[in-house]
């Protein structure tokens, strides 16, 4: 299956990541389930020997106060997200040292769901030209805190271990002690008739002194320098879990997590990695221009081992399959799948702000990435997420 492709952005550089202070603090002991976040995908396949949890089974009925968009979900009120969430849920058990050095290694990527903007079926889709192809570069090591909130999302489905990206983000609940990871849904979960995936935890920073190589030994504080972090709570978007197949739920493509560090009470996510990022919800089209695509690309010509990244050009690009919905960025870039998930970046106020995250993507002509425009139903369900979901 083909792989992702990121585009350029705009530089980030350290120092416009928001850096957290050296306090500590108590954090809360999160239960073992999740409502994983599941918004969008062309091809999404999970990832892992031990398989997934059993098929979620979306709700009959979307809750009474939402319009009959499934878009739309301006109508849904608190009480209609908790039931959403509990009719959603996800069981996340991980085994002490079920990801051990040569696991991470060995976990292949997560296929990235594919659609070839040459072959676009007039009337049914809306895109600008393709964009041009951006080679993708590898970070420089060590990796700061502005790129140490990029990490691998590492997951278990039905065809083995799998590997995704995501970013920390900041908690508007706890400034400063996030503990909330955003990536793509597809990542988390098969969409409607699926199932979650298991055993999903997020290692930020990984390979972060650029010490490990496969082929070569090398310890646990290189691959993951500030842990493992056990997903423990998520969202997914309800239009994810309605719709199936190629197409208008991509534009739905996000999800949130809440993760737990391996020492619980101890610094919070966001403490331990140095900063998160600020995700701009309905950021005004104009106001986003060249921006930077970040992941751990594993598929061919990549191994995963490094974090890469796009640097767009030019403004992302336009991609609809639904008018009536937010429409997709497009990018070049030529990061294959297991950079899905990862977040782009662009530049606001000074500081790096997320935009979207890689969701779609293909190698024709030349290779680009697709993700969302996070507008009214990512707030929403990020804003429900943050303040009442522990």
């Amino acid at each position: 299956m083909r792989t992702i492709r990121a585009g350029r952005v705009g530089q980030v550089g350290s120092g416009l990541i928001r850096r957290t202070g050296p306090h500590t603090r108590g954090r809360r002991v999160a239960t073992a389930a999740a409502a994983l976040l599941a918004a969008l995908t062309l091809t999404a396949v999970a990832c892992g020997p031990d398989g997934p949890a059993a098929p979620a089974t979306p709700p009959s009925a979307l809750p009474k106060a939402a319009p009959s968009s499934l878009g739309d979900l301006s109508g849904w009120k608190l009480e209609d997200w908790a039931r959403y969430v509990t009719d959603s849920g996800f069981a996340n058990p991980v085994a002490p040292g079920y990801w051990s050095v040569s696991r991470m290694e060995a976990a292949k990527a997560r296929p990235t769901p594919e659609y070839s903007l040459t072959a676009t079926a007039p009337g049914t889709v809306q895109r600008d030209a393709p964009p041009a192809a951006v080679p993708a570069k590898p970070q420089q090591h060590p990796y700061g805190p502005d790129s140490a909130v990029v990490g691998k999302l590492l997951m278990t489905t039905p065809q083995g271990d799998a590997v995704c990206s995501g970013t920390v983000v900041s908690d508007p609940v706890n400034p400063g002690r996030s503990d909330l990871v955003y990536t793509a849904a597809h990542c988390l979960n098969d969409g409607k008739g699926g199932g979650w995936v298991k055993n999903l935890v997020f290692v930020p920073g990984f390979n972060r002194d650029g010490r490990a190589a496969r082929g070569k030994p090398y310890g646990d504080q290189q691959a993951a320098p500030y842990g493992r972090w056990t997903a423990v709570r998520a969202l997914v978007s309800p239009t994810w879990l309605q719709e199936s197949g190629v197409g208008a739920h991509s534009q739905y493509d996000y999800a949130v997590v809440r993760v737990r560090g391996e020492s619980d009470p101890g610094p919070s996510l966001e403490e331990t990695v140095g900063g998160s990022v600020p995700v701009w919800f309905n950021a005004p089209r104009e106001q986003v221009g060249s921006a930077v695509a970040y992941g751990y690309p594993v598929e061919r010509p990549f191994d995963g081992m490094e974090l890469h990244r796009c640097d767009s050009p030019a403004a992302p690009g336009l991609l609809s399959f639904d008018r009536s919905r937010p429409p997709m960025y497009a990018i070049g870039c030529t990061m294959t799948g297991g950079a899905s998930g990862g977040g782009w970046f662009i530049t606001k106020d000074g500081k790096p702000n997320l935009v979207s995250v890689s969701a779609i993507g293909n190698r024709d002509p030349a290779g680009y990435l697709a993700g969302p425009s996070l507008q009214d139903q990512a707030k929403q369900a990020f804003d429900y997420f943050a303040k009442n979901v522990k």
